[in-house]
């Protein structure tokens, strides 16, 4: 037993039995409420703790610039090839030996000019036969209506005279179409690029002649993209340079409505005055487009940004300095940027800091006249 009570156990016991009383006695409910052990006062106890201030929402710092408005044309550069405003190939009209020839390689010809004639003398005795028979017919109806109207000849005998004599009118129109058909003539001015027959010689009818090329105005020929197609028209500007670096001003005279299936692009086709015809057909070219102007600026790449629907566009702000996107449409890209439509008038095109906005925000501005890609 007196193992038992020993000091230190004593101690153990005594600290017990004090930590219990003080619980017991409810003091414990005054810590940091008061003073020396005080009770804390009702007028402490009821007071709410301070509420935080909201943060002050932050006010981001971009640098803009002031738009240059200008008009732009936008340009593209294909290659071509120059061709005639029309070619033919001159063929025989009726068959029969070549009479008179007058064709010869580089010679140029005017509208209408007679260039071949063909032998015919039974076409020619043709027509003299339906002359005369014409004449007799007009006799035969003149005396047929004196005596239709003395009443000396019945009206069917009178009819028959005038039929006689429009048989014999169409039978002579029938005899000079067939000596028309003996001579050829060019059906536009151009130039003869080839011959293929000689004086004397047997032609059947649709036999070839020669070929016509018509060289003033030329034309050349060149495909446009169906991205690009869209920003020209016929009656734009192009400036055509051939391979000799011989350059001339041209005009867009026709584009085509419908795509090529295998490559999807537009014949489109550039007028050139060309009265000396220095310029031939066949040779390659290359071709600047223009299109119309418009009122456009030109930014760096790196400040077209995306709308939170996905729109291509601008980050702009106002004299109130609050940003707002501005969707635009890129007509041209070049050297020193893209060349845009769709700025606001009035506005500063955001060009540093433009992704950390939104619609809306209150902005500090630094003007930023130096702008960088």
């Amino acid at each position: 037993m007196s193992s038992f009570f020993r000091p230190h156990r004593l101690l153990a016991f005594a600290v017990l039995i004090g930590a219990g009383a003080w619980v017991l006695t409810g003091e414990f409910a005054s810590v940091g409420g008061g003073h020396g052990g005080e009770p804390a006062s009702a007028e402490a106890a009821t007071t709410p703790e301070p509420v935080p201030a909201e943060a002050t929402p932050l006010t981001r710092t971009v640098g803009v610039v002031t738009p240059q408005f200008r008009d732009h044309s936008r340009a593209i550069r294909l290659s071509g090839i120059t061709a005639p405003d029309k070619s033919t190939m001159l063929a025989a009209r009726t068959e029969g030996i070549v009479k008179s020839l007058d064709l010869e390689k580089g010679q140029m010809v005017p509208e209408g000019a007679v260039v071949m004639t063909l032998e015919g003398p039974e076409v020619h005795a043709q027509v003299k036969m339906a002359e005369i028979t014409l004449e007799q017919a007009k006799r035969d109806l003149d005396v047929a209506e004196r005596l239709f109207k003395g009443g000396n000849k019945a009206e069917t005998a009178y009819n028959a005279a005038v039929t006689a004599k429009e048989s014999a009118e169409a039978a002579l129109a029938l005899a000079n179409a067939a000596v028309d058909r003996l001579t050829l003539r060019t059906p536009f001015a151009g130039m003869i690029d080839t011959v293929e027959i000689e004086p004397g010689e047997w032609v059947q009818g649709g036999a070839p002649v020669a070929s016509l090329l018509a060289l003033d105005p030329i034309i050349v020929k060149i495909e446009v993209g169906e991205q690009d197609v869209g920003y020209f028209a016929p009656g734009g500007a192009a400036k055509v340079t051939l391979v000799t670096g011989q350059s001339r001003e041209g005009t867009i005279s026709y584009i085509a409505r419908e795509a090529s299936a295998q490559t999807r692009t537009f014949p489109v086709e550039v007028t050139l005055a060309n009265p000396d015809y220095k310029l031939p057909a066949g040779m390659t070219a290359q071709v600047e487009l223009l299109a119309p102007p418009v009122r456009s600026v030109t930014v760096p790449r790196s400040v077209i940004t995306l709308s939170e629907d996905g729109d291509l566009g601008l980050r702009v702000v106002g004299d109130d300095d609050i940003a707002s996107f501005a969707p635009v449409g890129i007509i041209d890209d070049t050297p020193d940027g893209l060349v845009v439509t769709g700025v606001p008038s009035g506005s500063r095109i955001v060009v540093a800091g433009q992704d950390l906005i939104r619609d809306g925000d209150k902005v500090n501005t630094v003007e930023d006249a130096q702008v960088t890609e």
